[in-house]
């Protein structure tokens, strides 16, 4: 009996711990990572905006072959739902919803995921013109952890997780674009 008191009091404490400095790790996230495209930035824009063109570029479209997808709305516009459903673990179950767009600048994107965790993201891809035929493109994700789970940033983290997917998914823009 005794033994058990012991380990039920090692466990409230390790608990009281873990609460105790998930109080001191911010709950938000944010990561951010760019790249120069050799191309004008109306055309670089006009392909970004286009939800269904991720497929091509993005490191995650290109994980499953068999991912089942469904789009919702008009491609290009606010409302635009892309969703898929995918058994690769990476890919999972989703959705991206388009809230905003600045036409010219950004592009902001609301992501949903159901499988295999549930969360809700916010993603943006902003263009700047570097001069005639070179524009910038940032691609940006962010989000955040509710108390206690922001413990998990310790564990988890993005920059490692999903740092060099983004990287990927710009180089893979930047051949795209730069073939046109």
């Amino acid at each position: 009996m005794k033994i058990i008191k012991i380990i039920l009091i090692f466990f409230i404490i390790l608990i009281a711990i873990i609460l105790v400095v998930a109080l001191f790790i911010p709950k938000h996230y944010k990561l951010e990572r760019s790249i120069v495209i050799q191309c004008p930035k109306d055309s670089v824009f006009n392909y970004i905006k286009h939800l269904k063109n991720q497929n091509e570029y993005s490191v995650w479209g290109k994980m499953d072959p068999n991912c089942k997808t469904s789009f919702t709305g008009v491609d290009g516009t606010i409302g635009f739902v892309s969703a898929w459903e995918s058994d690769v673990k990476n890919v999972g179950t989703g959705s991206q919803t388009i809230t905003k767009i600045i036409e010219g600048e950004c592009i902001e994107t609301k992501l949903n995921f159901e499988k295999p965790f549930k969360s809700e993201n916010n993603t943006q891809i902003s263009i700047t013109t570097m001069d005639a035929t070179n524009t910038k493109v940032t691609w940006g994700f962010s989000g955040s952890y509710p108390y206690p789970m922001n413990i998990m940033k310790l564990v988890f983290n993005m920059e490692k997780l999903i740092g060099k997917d983004f990287e990927s998914g710009l180089q893979n823009m930047k051949a795209i674009l730069e073939k046109k």
